[in-house]
C-alpha cells in the first residue's frame, strides 16, 4: 500500500515538473497571436436569430496599437472604415461622410450587429501585461490536450475582469475561452478552430464567438488570407485616410 502511495506521488509530482507555469504559457501564445504587423482578408458571419448576414473586410495592423479596417461588402457596409490608434477608436461611414470618435459607452455597442463590441477590438495589452495567471488544470478539447489557466485582471481598464482559458499543450493556442464580468457574470465566450501554422507560428483560423447576454447564434470570423511582416505605409493609420 505504501508503495502505491509513493508512486501516486511520484506521478503527480511528474506532472507538476512537466507544466510550464501559466506566465511561460502565456508568454507563448502572445508569441503565436501578437506580430510586428500584420494584414488580414477576413469574413464576419453573423447568426441572428432569424437569418445570418457575411460581412467582408480588409485590416492592417501594426503592433496591438495600429490597426485599420475597410469593410469590403455587402454594399450596405461597402467603404465604412475604423481607425485605432493606441487607445483611440474613429469609425469613417460614406452614407453620411462623417468620421464619428468611439469613446465612452459607446465602446460596448455591437460591431455592426455582431457578438464582438468597440471594446472587444480596443484590448491592445499582452495577456502577460493584464493578467494574473494560474494554471487550475487539465482536460481535452478538441481532441487536444489542454491545460485551463484561471486569470485575474491586475489593471482597471479592462473589458473583462476575469477570464478562463483552455490552451493546447503542444501548439500553445487558446481553443476555447470565457469571459466574465467583475462580478462574476460570464459575458463572452469564445473557440478558436482551424489552427495551422504559419510563417512558423501557430494561428486559428476561425474564431467564433458568443455573446451570452444576446438572444442570436453567435458570430463566426473567418481569416482568408492573413500575412505578417508586411510593409504598411503610414498613411494607412491617419484620419485623413479614413476618406480616401
Amino acid at each position: 500500500m505504501k508503495k502505491i502511495l509513493i508512486l501516486i506521488l511520484f506521478a503527480v509530482v511528474f506532472i507538476n515538473a512537466q507544466t510550464p507555469s501559466a506566465e511561460t504559457i502565456l508568454k507563448k501564445i502572445d508569441e503565436n497571436m501578437v506580430s510586428e504587423n500584420q494584414v488580414v482578408i477576413s469574413k464576419m458571419i453573423i447568426h441572428g436569430r432569424r437569418i445570418s448576414r457575411t460581412i467582408r473586410s480588409k485590416s492592417w495592423s501594426i503592433g496591438d496599437s495600429k490597426n485599420f479596417t475597410e469593410y469590403l461588402s455587402p454594399a450596405r457596409e461597402k467603404g465604412t472604415k475604423m481607425l485605432k490608434i493606441e487607445d483611440n477608436l474613429w469609425i469613417y461611414t460614406p452614407s453620411t461622410d462623417r468620421i464619428i470618435k468611439i469613446s465612452g459607452h459607446m465602446l460596448k455597442q455591437s460591431i455592426m450587429g455582431s457578438d464582438l463590441s468597440y471594446e472587444d477590438m480596443m484590448e491592445s495589452q499582452e495577456l502577460t501585461e493584464s493578467y494574473d495567471a494560474k494554471v487550475t488544470g487539465s482536460t481535452v478539447v478538441d481532441e487536444a490536450n489542454c491545460w485551463v489557466i484561471d486569470l485575474m485582471g491586475k489593471v482597471d481598464d479592462l473589458a473583462y475582469h476575469k477570464r478562463k482559458i483552455w490552451v493546447d499543450t503542444i501548439k500553445y493556442i487558446p481553443l476555447r475561452e470565457e469571459l466574465y464580468a467583475k462580478n462574476g457574470k460570464l459575458l463572452k465566450r469564445m473557440e478558436l478552430k482551424n489552427i495551422i501554422n504559419i510563417e512558423g507560428r501557430w494561428y486559428p483560423k476561425k474564431m467564433i464567438f458568443k455573446d451570452m447576454l444576446k438572444r442570436g447564434k453567435g458570430t463566426e470570423f473567418v481569416i482568408d488570407d492573413i500575412k505578417f511582416d508586411q510593409d504598411i505605409p503610414e498613411y494607412k493609420f491617419s484620419k485623413a485616410g479614413l476618406k480616401r
